[in-house]
């Protein structure tokens, strides 16, 4: 497939004419990226409509949001890493055709067993967009010889924090006037909306270089692509996450045997990875990058406490506070409007790590306010709490991603970029447990300040960990 007009055709920095990084470019990655986190939280209305058509119970229904956790989880980084050995372009193509799949299967589901099939579809498809798009976004880097832009990354972080927001009454509204099918459904056209678009104006994927060659550009034998994305190492990644991510679901109640589990596969993961011509994990890049491992766990704690109020703050809004759904989703607002600011206005930054350090220390006072918050406290107090936090979810997800855009090598961007989704993934999954174990069967008070204690000391640890890091200090 040749380029569309305008795409760079010869040396780095050569174009036809067309702007580096221009609308028409972004548009349709904006969509794509979009849809993984609007599918993550635009099911939540539909679940109970869902469960009284198959006849199944909240138990059941509950595994249609874990499941596109799990396949996200794995999938970001394996598409990730596709995206790096095949071509961005390629994948990100090719993941939208799987979600126009994923939401046919979804609106067309005989049995419930199908609307599993289409949500494990669904991670599997949306997750290729995201890691996909920085990979194109540093291939464009190379072509044009223009670095990407700061607010550009910022437009990424804008379209996912900004679709999750909106899911949940995208949901609703679809459920109420089409029926819960219509939340499958809509997948299909958005995703050819996207597929078309980029198919017209993302530039084509360059010429993959050699694995091996020299330095002067001579080719030299590479085994072939199935040794490259390393099955093994593949398999091993996905049974350690998935287990991982299973035991964190239930630590109200510890499955041991989970949990020996997967440090079982963790160890044969790494024993694997080390001795892999070409890992699925590249363990000993990690080693010799720690700024950017540090980034991924960085990125894993800050979504821990994000995740800890957003579901823990709106849950005793309603059970212990008194509001209705309704009013505690207008006092949880502000948590995603100041995020949508404060994400474009992150990515104008001309640094990291002051910004990093402002979010951490913005959500250790979110934290301590949690502490002094009450069932009689007033509705501007409630207000005040979730602005602060969504002003540090904003810059967490436009800094944390500018940082590993920084730190990642050029030919591995597609793997970090997943590797970093998954260790949100990770926050998100572990913040449910942390909320359960303090909550109980009804959040209460004390449940909250719980929380808000758990809150406090990740934000300390984080405040020291963000300082102290060499790797975001600018470079002279």
């Amino acid at each position: 497939m040749t380029a569309p007009a305008g795409v760079v055709s010869g040396r780095l920095g050569q174009t036809d004419g067309r702007r580096p990084f221009a609308a028409s470019m972004m548009s349709p990655l904006l969509l794509g990226v979009a849809l993984n986190p609007v599918n993550t939280t635009m099911i939540a209305t539909t679940l109970v409509a869902i469960g009284g058509a198959f006849g199944v119970g909240a138990a059941q229904t509950a595994w249609l949001v874990a499941v596109l956790y799990l396949a996200s989880a794995v999938g970001q980084p394996t598409m990730g890493r596709l995206a790096d050995l095949v071509g961005p372009r390629k994948v990100f193509l090719t993941g939208l055709c799987v979600v126009v799949v994923a939401g046919a299967v979804g609106a067309f589901a005989p049995a419930f067993g199908w609307l599993i099939a289409s949500r494990v579809l669904l991670g599997v498809g949306t997750s290729a967009a995201y890691p996909a798009a920085m990979a194109m976004l540093r291939a464009e880097t190379r072509r044009t010889g223009v670095e990407a832009p700061r607010p550009v990354l910022g437009r990424l972080s804008l379209a996912s924090l900004a679709s999750a927001a909106v899911g949940p009454v995208l949901g609703g509204a679809l459920a109420a006037t089409l029926g819960w099918r219509a939340v499958f459904a809509v997948n299909i056209p958005v995703a050819l909306v996207a597929l078309l678009l980029a198919l017209r104006w993302v530039p084509a994927d360059e010429p993959r270089p050699a694995r091996g060659a020299s330095a002067r550009g001579a080719s030299a034998p590479t085994d072939g692509l199935r040794s490259q994305i390393d099955p093994p190492g593949l398999v091993l990644f996905a049974a350690t996450i998935a287990t991982t991510m299973l035991f964190l679901m239930r630590l109200t109640h510890p499955q041991l045997l989970l949990l020996a589990l997967a440090l079982l596969l963790g160890a044969a993961l790494v024993r694997w990875e080390l001795r892999a011509a070409h890992p699925f994990l590249d363990l000993r890049l990690l080693g010799r990058n720690p700024g950017l491992t540090r980034s991924f766990v960085r990125s894993g704690l800050t979504y821990l406490v994000l995740y800890c109020m957003l579901y823990g703050f709106s849950q005793w809004l309603e059970q212990a506070h008194g509001f209705n759904a309704f009013h505690a989703g207008l006092i949880a607002l502000p948590m995603s409007g100041t995020a949508a600011v404060f994400a474009l206005l992150g990515a104008r930054t001309r640094t990291l790590r002051a910004p990093l350090v402002a979010l951490t220390g913005l959500l250790l006072a979110g934290s301590v306010l949690l502490l002094v918050i009450g069932d009689g406290s007033p509705v501007a107090l409630l207000v005040l709490a979730s602005a602060l936090f969504g002003v540090g979810q904003g810059l967490a997800s436009s800094c944390n991603q500018a940082a590993v855009y920084a730190q990642a090598p050029a030919d591995v961007i597609g793997s970090a970029a997943g590797l970093q989704r998954t260790s949100i993934y990770l926050g998100a999954i572990l913040s449910s447990s942390v909320i359960a174990m303090l909550y109980g069967s009804r959040a209460t008070q004390a449940g909250l300040h719980g929380v808000a204690l758990v809150m406090c000391a990740l934000s300390a640890v984080l405040i020291l960990f963000t300082a102290l890091d060499r790797a975001l200090r600018p470079r002279p």
